[in-house]
């Protein structure tokens, strides 16, 4: 038989599930870009199947016989059996369709009359293949082999990959000696399936275009400290989330904005809800409003991040986000760190503008993208989206326009003081339902700085799991 090779080589900056078929498969994405549009090739692996409880029971009983694992194949604690070092791919331009052939075999012998019932039947070389939503084997029985048999139909579907329903068929029943196996329902089916690391992508030299230096402009001059808590009278945030979620679920879903969120180019503004400044001591609450939705039906997403709040002490403070997910919904979660060490919270003509913040997940914030079953893609410390936002205390202050893009500088906004940190894209990945795949990502075109990507096949879902090298995404 031909196993599945096909060599890959993927260039980009993050993972973890899209379609199993017609079906949903939960395809987190990895970096700065969107899913993957070529093959990603399996580089390891393993396939837990019984065939059937009641079968083994029989062969080892009734029929005295014997169940011998050869080839790799081993036999689990509880009987069934697990098929190793799987070959193949997972390919998303034809339909999300995973194709993985494991090596490995199983014998089901009975010795001959009057001891045993006198049969030898052999399978290897195991198939599971997500557009057909079969389980194939060779199987060898009577001195002949036939090849690629579909033994069961598996239930691919959903997100978990874990304990998926099998339903034997007509082969099935003919390769194991009884009629009544057809359309039984067969041992649950689990696979784990590690992907190839993606190469790093090649920088693109660019050419600077020269431009004339605009006449110097007098800077304003800082307002001096005022004494105590000043009441925030206007405000703005402009955030995306992160990056490659976005174009992740942008692929083929969608991104709400409402309730006072509102698009800005790439990214989106947050209206000012209340706030207070103190400059003297540094300290800074901000609360704005609105709510993104992140859907994407055939990767079973459905997120809402919502009314997100800055809190901040010096040179720190936190992201609070309100989080709507399968599992829930939460307000104030503590979703992000800042970095504000480049703040001196001084105002500029009554404003303070902080642009391109450095913010971080915190642990709350990335178990909010965690599903029941590989938990999160995302771990505390990973770069989200740099938060540009500025609160006014003057009720005459213009607030400054921000660009809808992650292109940040370090410096502050135009009227406002100085904000810490480097703008660029944040990476990320994706997720929804109950998902949070992913501890992974899936290699994904520009979207690729994965150092490896698991899917957990199990209920239906593939969660490709991915392993950030740099600090981008």
């Amino acid at each position: 038989m031909s196993s599945i090779r096909r060599p890959i080589s993927l260039a980009a900056a993050v993972l973890t599930a899209a379609a199993l078929g017609a079906t949903a498969f939960a395809l987190p994405a990895t970096a700065a870009g969107g899913p993957p549009t070529g093959p990603v090739k399996i580089v390891g692996g393993s396939l837990d199947w019984g065939v059937l409880a009641s079968y083994r029971a029989y062969v080892t009983g009734m029929a005295k016989g014997t169940i011998t694992v050869a080839d790799g194949a081993q036999q689990n604690a509880d009987g069934t059996l697990r098929f190793v070092e799987p070959t193949g791919q997972y390919d998303p331009a034809g339909g999300h369709v995973v194709k993985a052939a494991f090596k490995g075999s199983v014998t089901f012998s009975s010795p001959a009359p009057p001891t045993g019932h006198g049969f030898e039947v052999k399978l290897s070389d195991i198939r599971i293949d997500t557009g057909t939503k079969k389980l194939t084997a060779d199987v060898t029985k009577s001195g002949a082999t036939a090849q690629d048999v579909p033994l069961a139909t598996v239930a691919f579907a959903g997100q978990s990959m874990t304990g998926l329903a099998t339903t034997l068929t007509k082969e099935a029943a003919d390769a194991l000696g009884s009629a009544g196996y057809e359309g039984k329902a067969g041992d649950p089916l689990t696979a784990n399936l590690k992907f190839e690391e993606p190469p790093a992508p090649e920088p693109t030299p660019t050419k600077p275009t020269p431009s004339k230096d605009p006449a110097p402009t007098k800077d304003p001059s800082p307002t001096a400290p005022a004494d105590g808590t000043q009441k925030v009278l206007n405000g703005k945030l402009t955030w995306g989330v992160k990056e490659s979620f976005r174009r992740y679920v942008l692929g083929a879903g969608s991104i709400t904005p409402a309730g006072g969120a509102a698009k800005n180019g790439d990214l989106f503004d947050f209206a000012f809800g209340k706030g207070e400044l103190d400059v003297k001591k540094q300290k800074l609450n901000a609360s704005f409003e609105g709510n993104l939705r992140f859907q994407y039906a055939a990767h079973g997403i459905d997120m809402t991040f919502a009314n997100p709040r800055v809190d901040a002490t010096g040179k720190s403070g936190t992201l609070y986000v309100d989080v709507k997910n399968a599992a829930g919904s939460r307000t104030g979660v503590a979703f992000a760190t800042l970095d504000l060490s480049k703040t001196d919270y001084r105002t500029k003509n009554g404003v303070l503008a902080l642009n391109a913040v450095p913010a971080a997940f915190t642990a709350d914030g990335a178990a909010a993208f965690a599903n029941d079953t590989t938990g999160s893609m995302y771990k505390a410390g990973d770069a989200i989206d740099p938060l540009t936002f500025s609160v006014a205390v003057d009720k005459d202050a213009t607030l400054p326009s921000t660009s809808g893009s992650t292109d940040g500088g370090a410096t502050g906004g135009s009227t406002g003081g100085t904000a810490g940190g480097t703008g660029g894209t944040a990476g990320g990945g994706s997720v929804g339902g109950n998902l949070a795949n992913t501890g992974a990502e899936i290699p994904a075109g520009a979207l690729l700085t994965t150092s490896g990507v698991v899917i957990a096949a199990g209920a239906g879902a593939v969660l490709l799991a991915r392993r950030r090298r740099t600090a981008q995404v």
